[in-house]
């Protein structure tokens, strides 16, 4: 195990700000050097706590391309290395199980179109450095059915169907699907759901098949950067999604037409948070000094995590609806009288009988209070610290 066996001994507490902000530089060192073919320096490696290190990594999904960037300096560590083979051995049975699925969608006649992590992992320099969750997968809804009647027959289990604009399947041991009949639903930025409505416009035909599609480069990085500002302005985003970008533009940032990319960003509205999120992951994985604006974005993303926070979520919510008191009674008018696209999403029953909303928010008042005190509590400590 290296030159981390001495320090092993440390791992049975929480870390406090200062120890993870030190293993979150630790992590993004590891990464960098990972993707950027550098071996990492072993004096530098010894300063961090190999726990601190992997709890860190995990948080932001980072394990296995860590462990790549630990054994080229020749530091093999148990647990990191369980995380990256874990990491390959499950790419390496989607891959399979991905492959049937889109054999049969051929054979159905169904078109379809793989996603996010499902293709920015083919730029990542080896198997499994790019660790997956799951598979995203863009398909014609007019056969969700359809869709969902092949992937049963395949061995998956249906968790979430007609729920939103992803249906989700699992199969064991470690396959997930998230199957999508559209990319953004109506609560998220009216800009960028109006923008991607009617997506199939915008996509080109496989050469190799019949029935798939991809983006082409530019339309790619667009998607790409939009997801990540739903998330970064929801509940946040973690280095994952800035590592995706740093490797996108290190591969194909030679070949992008810049001007274009800068047009559908403006119609997106989200200009500013490109050049943002693109300078900070330029300048920390490539080495760069950052920026003011940089370290404050930083500060916002490490303490994120690849899922974001709820805590983040409430206070997002409160800033679009005005920040301070009125944005805090925004969002509780918006808690206590749910939105109809909301609606439709989480309770299709009530959603589809209107006449009984009445009732479903009475049972939403006894819930809060009753199953789910502990969450209400939780929400009205945020608020109460919101400024």
């Amino acid at each position: 195990m290296g030159i981390f066996v001495h320090v092993l001994s440390s791992s049975g507490r929480s870390m406090t700000k200062e120890e993870y902000r030190k293993a979150i530089d630790g992590v993004i060192y590891l990464s960098g050097c990972a993707v950027n073919g550098t071996i990492p320096d072993k004096k530098r490696i010894e300063g961090f706590d190999p726990e601190q290190l992997r709890k860190a990594a995990n948080k932001h999904f980072l394990t296995a391309i860590v462990c790549y960037a630990l054994e080229t300096a020749g530091i093999r560590d148990h647990n990191f290395y369980q995380a990256k083979m874990k990491s390959i051995r499950k790419i390496t049975a989607m891959e399979i199980d991905k492959k049937k699925l889109f054999e049969r969608l051929e054979q159905e006649k169904i078109w379809y179109m793989p996603l996010k992590g499902t293709i920015i992992k083919e730029l990542y320099p080896s198997i499994g450095m790019r660790q997956m969750s799951d598979f995203d997968i863009l398909f014609d809804k007019e056969y969700a059915e359809s869709v969902r009647d092949i992937l049963l027959d395949l061995g998956f289990s249906c968790k979430h169907f007609g729920k939103g604009n992803h249906d989700v399947y699992f199969k064991q041991p470690v396959s997930n699907f998230e199957m999508h009949t559209g990319l953004f639903g109506q609560s998220n930025k009216p800009e960028i759901y109006q923008y991607y409505k009617n997506v199939k416009d915008r996509l080109i035909k496989d050469e190799d098949n019949n029935f798939g599609y991809h983006f082409r480069n530019e339309d790619l990085y667009i998607y790409l950067t939009a997801h990540e500002y739903k998330h970064f302005s929801g509940r946040g985003t973690g280095l994952r999604s800035l590592l995706d970008i740093y490797v996108f533009r290190q591969k194909l940032g030679s070949q992008l037409d810049e001007e274009y990319i800068s047009s559908e960003m403006k119609k997106l509205g989200i200009s500013d948070f490109e050049q943002q999120n693109r300078s900070l992951a330029l300048h920390l994985f490539g080495g760069s000094e950052l920026t003011e604006q940089d370290c404050k974005m930083l500060e916002y993303v490490i303490f994120s995590g690849t899922y974001g926070t709820f805590q983040n979520s409430i206070e997002n919510r409160v800033k679009k609806n005005g920040g301070g008191e009125k944005g805090k009674r925004a969002y509780i008018r918006n808690k206590l009288f749910m939105p109809l696209e909301s609606v439709k999403k989480y309770y299709p029953f009530y959603y589809k009988h209107k006449a009984l909303l009445p009732v479903l928010f009475f049972y939403r008042i006894g819930k809060a209070v009753t199953v789910k005190q502990g969450k209400t509590k939780r929400i009205l400590k945020i608020l109460k610290e919101i400024k």
